[in-house]
Order: structure tokens, then sequence, then C-alpha cells
């Protein structure tokens, strides 16, 4: 569940304003209005409203929902399934990025903007009432190969674009800690995450990644994920697609 070079993975990245057009292609998801990224854990007691709320911004089609299960609940006596110092690192990221030290389970970040307790559903739906990702991202498969297009534009400083491996459902029975003796099921989980390279505002960016060395660990889904850095920490993103199996 961290991160791993993809050189030897990914065919041809490269930084094109043309947008890919397969023959037979499988067309994606409808464009999203956001990206909500949840920071959560399996030995968090309060974590299960906000887990279910992400299960149901996913089934609404317009987000992007993805849940980082963080590691540093761990000690309270249950070690998560799914937890990755890394995440609780990108968590610190955003909060460094906003000028605070404080991070917290469960919280929702929109957009890489704007964080909210996540267990709150008013705070999450206000988050994202009138959110818009600026920049359309485009994929579709052909064949064993996935394309990606992302179209120029001058309007915006340029971004990394990140592919971001998820488990749609994962049934897990906690045996310590805060929920122990529940058997909950976890949605969105995010499995890696990896830099593919960079988008240009001036040219976009086309790009192929190859479906079975993916998906070959046993994650479902995939989303494309264009944000800005500000001096190295998450900034805001400016488009997404997904892509599932």
């Amino acid at each position: 569940m961290t991160s791993r070079p993809l050189f030897g993975t990914v065919l041809g990245i490269v930084t094109l304003a043309v947008l890919v057009q397969p023959t037979s292609a499988e067309s994606m998801r409808a464009r999203p209005k956001a990206v909500v990224e949840l920071f959560t854990s399996q030995g968090c007691a309060q974590c299960p409203p906000a887990d279910a709320l992400l299960t149901g911004l996913a089934e609404e089609g317009d987000v992007v929902a993805l849940a980082y299960h963080v590691d540093y609940w761990d000690y309270v006596g249950w070690e998560d399934t799914f937890g990755s110092e890394e995440y609780s690192d990108r968590q610190r990221a955003y909060a460094k990025s906003w000028g605070s030290s404080r991070i917290y389970t469960p919280q929702m970040v929109v957009n890489g903007a704007k964080g909210v307790v996540g267990s709150h559903r008013s705070e999450v739906h206000g988050a994202l009432d009138g959110a818009a990702l600026p920049l359309a991202v485009e994929i579709a498969r052909d064949g064993d190969m996935l394309k990606v297009s992302i179209p120029p534009n001058t309007s915006l400083e340029d971004a990394v674009v990140w592919m971001v491996t998820y488990l749609d459902r994962a049934d897990v029975a906690i045996d310590t800690g805060d929920n122990a003796g529940k058997s909950m099921v976890y949605t969105q989980v995010v499995t890696d995450r990896q830099v593919l390279g960079m988008w240009e505002g001036t040219t976009g960016a086309s790009l192929k990644l190859p479906l079975p060395e993916i998906l070959d660990d046993g994650s479902t889904g995939i989303a494309v994920i264009v944000q800005q850095e500000n001096g190295g920490l998450p900034g805001p993103i400016l488009g997404a697609a997904t892509y599932e199996r």
C-alpha cells in the first residue's frame, strides 16, 4: 500500500494537447464535481458513520470518493488492515499546507482545498455545495490499455498527475480496540498511489496505462487525479476521473 515508481509499468507518458479517440473504447464515468478524501481508521470509534457517508457519496456518481486509512490509531490495540504511514503523512501534509499542525479522524478533504469532520453530514454536504473541478479528465478503455486524456488549459498552473488504486469493498471483523466485536464494511479503500507525470497548462497530457499490471494486486478501481502543489505540499485538485472493472 505504498507508492512505487511506475518505470516499466506506464507506457507512453507524454505531454500532448491531443485527445485520445480509440476506435473500440469503453467510456468511463461522467465528469465528477469533486474528489473527497476520507482519512479514517478501523481503530477510531467515531469513524464508522464517516465510512458509511463516504460509501453514499461514491454511489451518487458525481464524486470521486477515496478512503485513506491512517496508522496513528494502531496503538489503541487494533492494527488497521489497510493503514499506512504514507497516508497519515498525506493528511499531515494537508494540515501543513493550511498552516495547521492538527490532524484527526474522521476527516474529509474536498478537492484538496477544505477539510471537514467526516461524520458531520451537514458539513460534508456544505463543502460539496457548488463544488466543481475546472479541468476535464477523460478515461477510456481500449483492450488491456487505459487511455487518459487531459486537455490544455492556460488559465491553470501546472500540476502533478496521480494514479490512485482502490478496493471497492472489504469486510473486516475487528477483534480489539475501540471497535472491538464489530464487523465492518469498508469501501473505496486506497491501496496505492503513484505519480504518473506532469500536466502542463499549455500542452495538456496524454497517457496509457496497462490495466493487467496496475490491477494485479486485487484492486478494483483506478482514479486519475490532477493536483497542484504548494511548495511540495498538496494543493487544489483540478480534475479527476475513475475506472472500475
